[in-house]
């Protein structure tokens, strides 16, 4: 009984072994290197398991690339999965590239996927290019008719600028911008309907393309639709801005007008009050002028004599005030 269980053990080890062997030392992914002729040592095997490689990537990736006639060795391609790059991705983008005749190397390749990049896609808007839409663009021709505009944009991908160019954002943007500017220098809006083709190689001629990933290859325009009267509106704005100025600055000559009517009759009324006060003052100024000698009974009725004469003078030229 004992010499089974002992057996049993050293059968459960060694079986354990064999399996630790063979996940340590891949010998198919060995011989399927040799036999497709995309040798990788044993000990480099070894060495990517223990460097936490899949072993299988870096053999698969290495047949694909040397089948396809690309120079990568299977230390690039385990630096690049390192690196945390796309193997499979970079190898299918290089042997398109290579059937199109597109250069592009290990470098190239590695670089772009790094970058953030659709290696592969990029290599396919090579081959095939791609056509944005533009959002409505907005412009406005100097005699002030508003034109809405949408545009195609046909562009194939820049492999030499792809790492640090500009997206397609920044295409769209400039493209936009060429558009306003172009329907902006326009005298009159209906030469751009009627030739909307200037547009696209007014636009196309600026270079909009430099420091991008892309390359444009055509600006097409495939709706012009127009807005408001935006000249009409702007002076109708204009017009109502000075007319209400115009009131304000009325309404403030009115209201000075009224504070100066206002401050006049305050001083009539000061002048009156101070007429009534002098005249008050005269009855007492007579009365002293009799106690001290200086006006007589004679004297003041020669006085009253002569307002009376004056009074009745006044009255015939009809320039006299009545009197009460």
């Amino acid at each position: 009984m004992d010499n089974t269980v002992v057996m049993a053990v050293v059968a459960v080890l060694i079986i354990i072994f064999i399996f630790l062997f063979l996940y340590i030392v891949p010998l198919g992914l060995w011989v399927t290197s040799w036999v497709a002729g995309a040798p990788v040592g044993i000990g480099q095997l070894v060495a990517m398991r223990i460097r936490k490689v899949p072993p299988g990537l870096v053999v698969n990736g290495l047949i694909n690339s040397t089948k396809a006639g690309l120079k990568v060795t299977a230390n690039d391609i385990e630096t690049h999965y390192l690196a945390g790059g796309n193997v499979n991705q970079v190898i299918r983008a290089m042997i398109s590239a290579d059937k199109a005749n597109i250069p592009l190397d290990w470098k190239m390749a590695t670089a772009i996927n790094l970058a953030g990049r659709e290696v592969f896609e990029a290599v396919q808007m090579t081959v095939n290019p791609k056509v944005i839409d533009t959002p409505p663009v907005t412009a406005v021709a100097k005699n002030g008719i508003q034109l809405i505009t949408r545009a195609r944009v046909t562009v194939r991908t820049n492999i030499n600028k792809l790492v640090g160019g500009a997206g397609e954002e920044t295409v769209l943007a400039r493209v936009g911008e060429g558009i306003v500017t172009c329907i902006g220098s326009a005298e009159d809006h209906k030469a751009v309907l009627e030739n909307p083709d200037s547009i696209s190689k007014v636009v196309l001629a600026k270079g909009l393309d430099a420091g991008t990933a892309f390359e444009i290859l055509s600006i097409d325009i495939a709706d012009i639709d127009v807005g408001k009267n935006i000249g009409a509106q702007l002076q109708m704005d204009q017009a109502n801005a000075d007319k209400n100025i115009a009131q304000a600055k009325a309404e403030e000559r009115r209201a000075m007008a009224v504070a100066l009517e206002q401050e006049m009759k305050a001083k009539a009324q000061e002048m009156r009050a101070k007429v009534i006060e002098a005249e008050a003052q005269v009855p007492a100024a007579m009365a002293e002028s009799f106690r001290s000698g200086n006006l007589g009974i004679m004297d003041y009725y020669k006085m009253k004599n002569i307002q009376a004469d004056t009074g009745m003078r006044d009255s015939i030229a009809g320039t006299g005030e009545k009197k009460e």
